[in-house]
C-alpha cells in the first residue's frame, strides 16, 4: 500500500481530494483479523494518513480536503443515537453531569452529579464518588449511605450476597469500609495507584503503585503475593476475571496477566506501542487492548491466553485517538470509546461485526464523549 500510494501523482487539485478522501475512508473502515506472534503488534499504518495530509498541504482545496477529512473520524453508518445495546447486560457512564445507567433498550437514568462509579458485585447497587464524598446509590439514583473523606477517588465493591467490601482513594491514602458504610479503615497510607477486587470472598484486593503490583487479604493483613512490572512504570490499570482466576496489569508499554497464585502465562513488553487501555474478558481467556499511533489506533484481542504462544489480532482501526474497551458481560462484544469521533464503537469479538452510536456527548449532556464505568450483568 504504501508503494502504490507514493507513486500516486495528482495532475489536478479536484482529483487530489476524492483520491485523499478514499484513500483514509478505506483505512479507518478496515477490519480485518490479523494474528501476530507473541512479541507484539507494533502499529506500521500511519502512511496511509501521512499520504492524505501530504495531499491536503499542496494548495487551499488541499486545506479543504484536511477539514473534509477531520469531519470523516468514525464509523461512517453510526446511529446518531445509542438507541440499544448489541448484547444484554447495562452501562455504567460518567459524564459531566453526572453517572447514568443505561439498559439494554438504551432507556438511560442519571443517578446524580457524582464524577466516576462502579457495580456492586451483582449489579444491584452503585458506588459512586464526587470530590469529598463516598455514596452508595440504588440504581434509580436512591441514596443508602453516604461517608464525607477529602478528594474520594476510585471507588471498588466486591463481596458476596451477604458480605461486601467497597476500597477507594483518598487523600491519606488506600481505604476500605464494608457495604454498609461502616467500619472505614485506611489500609495503605498514601497510596495513589491504581486498585482491582478479586470477586467474592476471602476479600483479596490487587493494587499497584511505581512498578509493583501487590496482592492482598483485606481480612487477614496479609500479602498473598507482589511482582514487579516491566519497564518500570505504574500500572495504569488492574482488572479481575469474573472468577478471581487471573488479573490484568496494563502498564502504558506493556501488558501482564497473572494467575490468583501470581503466575503469569501472560507477558508481552516492554516495547509495545503506547497502551491506552486493556479489558480482561470475564473468563480470564482473552484480553483486549487499544494502542494509540500518531495517525492510527488500532483495538485489538488475544483471544486465547496460553503460557506458550499469544497470538494477538487486530479487531477494527481508524485514525485519530481511540479511548477505552470494555467487554460485554457474555465476552461476545466489546465497546470502544472515539472521543474524537464522539462514538461508541460496538464491535463483535470474532471480528465480524461492528456497531457505532454518535452523538454521545449531547445524549449526556458533557462537553466530551462520556466514559464506560462498566458493563454488567448479563441476567
Amino acid at each position: 500500500m504504501k508503494r502504490e500510494l507514493e507513486e500516486v501523482r495528482i495532475p489536478r487539485e479536484t482529483e487530489a481530494r476524492e483520491r485523499a478522501r478514499a484513500v483514509v475512508l478505506s483505512a479507518f473502515a478496515e477490519r480485518e483479523t490479523v494474528p501476530r506472534p507473541s512479541h507484539w503488534p507494533r502499529i506500521a499504518a500511519i502512511a496511509v494518513a501521512l499520504a492524505a495530509l501530504g495531499a491536503a498541504t499542496l494548495s487551499s482545496s488541499g486545506r479543504a480536503v484536511l477539514h473534509e477529512l477531520r469531519e470523516a473520524v468514525g464509523v461512517k453508518r453510526a446511529q446518531p443515537a445509542l438507541f440499544s445495546l448489541p448484547a444484554p447486560g447495562r452501562l455504567l457512564v460518567s459524564s459531566d453531569a453526572g453517572v447514568w445507567v443505561v439498559e439494554q433498550d438504551g432507556s438511560k437514568r442519571l443517578l446524580g452529579d457524582y464524577r466516576e462509579a462502579s457495580w456492586s458485585p451483582f449489579g444491584r447497587f452503585v458506588v459512586a464518588a464526587r470530590e469529598n464524598e463516598l455514596a452508595a446509590l440504588e440504581r434509580d439514583g436512591d441514596v443508602r449511605w453516604t461517608l464525607a473523606r477529602p478528594g474520594v477517588r476510585s471507588p471498588r465493591w466486591t463481596g458476596t450476597d451477604v458480605d461486601t467490601r467497597i476500597a477507594y482513594v483518598d487523600r491519606t491514602g488506600l481505604r476500605v469500609v464494608a457495604g454498609d458504610g461502616t467500619g472505614d479503615i485506611l489500609l495503605v497510607p498514601g497510596f495513589r495507584g491504581a486498585i482491582a477486587w478479586k470477586p467474592g470472598r476471602p476479600f483479596t484486593l490487587a493494587y499497584a503503585s511505581s512498578s509493583r503490583v501487590t496482592v492482598r487479604d483485606v481480612e487477614a493483613g496479609q500479602v498473598l503475593w507482589r511482582s514487579r512490572v516491566r519497564p518500570a512504570a505504574a500500572p495504569i490499570q488492574l482488572e479481575w476475571s469474573r472468577g478471581g482466576a487471573r488479573v490484568l496489569a496494563a502498564t502504558p508499554r506493556s501488558l501482564r496477566v497473572y494467575d490468583s497464585d501470581g503466575g503469569t502465562p501472560l507477558d508481552a513488553g516492554p516495547g509495545m506501542d503506547r497502551i491506552e487501555s486493556a479489558a480482561l474478558a470475564a473468563t480470564g481467556q482473552a484480553v483486549a487492548f487499544v494502542q494509540v499511533g500518531d495517525r492510527l489506533s488500532s483495538l485489538w484481542t488475544i483471544p486465547r491466553i496460553r503460557p506458550d504462544a499469544n497470538a494477538a489480532r487486530r479487531l477494527f482501526s481508524g485514525p485519530a485517538g481511540f479511548g477505552q474497551v470494555s467487554w460485554a458481560p457474555s465476552g461476545e462484544w466489546l465497546v470502544l470509546s472515539w472521543p474524537d469521533a464522539d462514538q461508541w464503537v460496538f464491535v463483535r469479538a470474532d471480528g465480524r461485526g461492528v456497531r457505532a452510536a454518535g452523538n454521545l456527548s449531547e445524549q449526556f449532556r458533557s462537553r466530551s464523549l462520556p466514559r464506560i464505568e462498566g458493563w454488567c450483568c448479563a441476567r
